[in-house]
């Protein structure tokens, strides 16, 4: 007999792997899972994924406890506030007594405190290097302040301006040494010189606010007690655009990162957002307000904004939506005349009619303190599933969920009764009119009464 030998190639796979990939260092470490991601293995990923946004919906309403602390020490109602473009711990505050106050927020007490005015302190502004800061009061002056803390038992302010009219508001110029008034007109100041630099006015009312633009710098926008909104160019001798509204607006804010944009706070409880490029129509119309807005201020990421009014409550809205997402109250807060976002834009501060200045958490249910690693991932992967699953009715209906007090929730109620009312009216109207006289024009361009040039 003959041997045959024959030779047969075999592919063997082998499994192939370091052991750092999953032995643990130590007892403290965590036990590595390799898990596969194909979507074939796992039928259930998308119902595990929905229920887990349910269930962080649940919990950020379960763990919303947005009130940090107040600071207490004014006599009076406050009036105005502002915070340091370039400290996270200052904020300055102004009473209706003329008192003036330095706070520090880390450790929630007065740095120093003076008596400005005779009368309201009006507005507040900190210069461009956030070293001093400027107020102004019935008084007609206008006082430079250092912000720093003194040895001394008063505080003297560094200058003093004598404006030719009764002020209502300041502000700075984010980049210049320049800073403008508002009264009976738009005054631009030097803080080098005694006199204003330039004088606008369109019109014959009084200015109530004014603010620069924090991008373009040369931008200002004023607001007037005839419900007209101004906008100016320090480049120009003469005002560029003005339009009316149907009510008079209390303050304007420039969108810090999209510097086209603003926002109005307005007597008739919304607030309403431009593009000055295009007035002849708000871009948005922000409801939830009962009562007249007072108070408007962006965060300094641009994506959403505080408001204060007179229904005594705190809203947070998001630039592109048209619904407020947070509300905050409490049962000893009056009317709010003052908002401000923290610098790092996790805090809110108002100013109220109770003499107290509140401090509130941007997000209601985040944790303050340093978050371990494996928290930080966990809120992240939580949010990411809210919001892919955000469009499902469960999700919406937990994450829309607000308690409000019960005067708002009747003032509400009858305002959604009188604003149905009016949309059956323009339904008929509509029904039973030729075709010409039937063309309604959206809500968004019948907020814009007329526009000058």
């Amino acid at each position: 007999l003959c041997s045959i030998s024959t030779k047969v190639a075999m592919k063997i796979k082998t499994i192939s792997r370091t052991q750092e990939d999953y032995v643990r260092q130590s007892k403290l470490d965590i036990t590595k899972v390799h898990h596969n991601r194909d979507p074939t293995i796992h039928p259930f990923e998308r119902a595990r994924e929905y229920s887990k946004a349910i269930v962080s919906s649940k919990l950020d309403k379960i763990f919303a406890k947005p009130f940090v602390g107040a600071l207490q020490g004014h006599m009076d109602s406050v009036y105005c506030t502002s915070t340091v473009r370039n400290s996270v711990v200052s904020f300055i505050s102004g009473a209706c007594d003329g008192e003036v106050k330095v706070w520090d927020l880390a450790r929630k007490a007065t740095v120093w405190s003076a008596n400005a005015h005779q009368g309201f302190v009006r507005g507040i502004s900190p210069d461009q290097t956030g070293t001093s800061f400027f107020t102004c009061g019935d008084d007609k002056l206008i006082k430079k302040w250092v912000l720093a803390g003194t040895n001394e038992s008063t505080v003297e302010p560094v200058k003093t301006f004598t404006a030719p009219h009764l002020l209502t508001a300041i502000d700075h110029h984010r980049v210049d040494n320049q800073f403008a008034t508002s009264g009976d007109t738009v005054c631009v100041w030097n803080s080098d010189r005694d006199e204003p630099l330039h004088s606008y006015k369109w019109g014959s009312d009084t200015v109530l606010s004014v603010s620069f633009n924090p991008a373009e710098t040369s931008l200002l926008g004023s607001t007037c007690a005839d419900r007209m909104v101004c906008l100016y160019d320090l480049r120009a001798a003469s005002p560029i655009r003005k339009f009316a509204l149907s009510m008079r607006s209390n303050k304007l804010a420039w969108n810090p990162r999209e510097p086209f944009n603003f926002v109005l706070a307005n007597e008739d409880a919304n607030v309403y957002q431009f593009d000055m490029r295009k007035l002849d129509k708000a871009l948005m119309i922000h409801k939830d307000h009962v009562s007249a807005v007072m108070d408007v201020a962006f965060s300094p990421t641009g994506r959403e904004f505080a408001t204060g009014g007179y229904d005594r409550t705190l809203r947070l809205f998001n630039t592109n939506g048209p619904r407020s997402r947070e509300v905050y109250h409490t049962k000893r807060m009056q009317r709010i005349f003052s908002v401000n976002f923290s610098t790092d834009a996790k805090f809110v501060l108002t100013g109220s009619d109770d003499t107290n200045i509140r401090l509130w958490k941007a997000k209601a249910s985040e944790s303050l303190g340093v978050n371990p690693g494996r928290q930080e991932r966990k809120q992240q992967l939580n949010n990411a599933v809210k919001k892919r699953y955000s469009h499902m009715p469960e999700v919406k209906r937990i994450s829309k969920h607000k308690l409000e007090p019960k005067y708002i929730k009747k003032a509400a109620s009858i305002a959604h009764i009188q604003n149905d009312s009016q949309r059956k009216k323009q339904d008929n109207r509509k029904r039973h009119s030729s075709s010409d006289d039937a063309n309604l024009q959206p809500l968004r361009k019948r907020a814009v009464l007329r526009e000058y040039e």
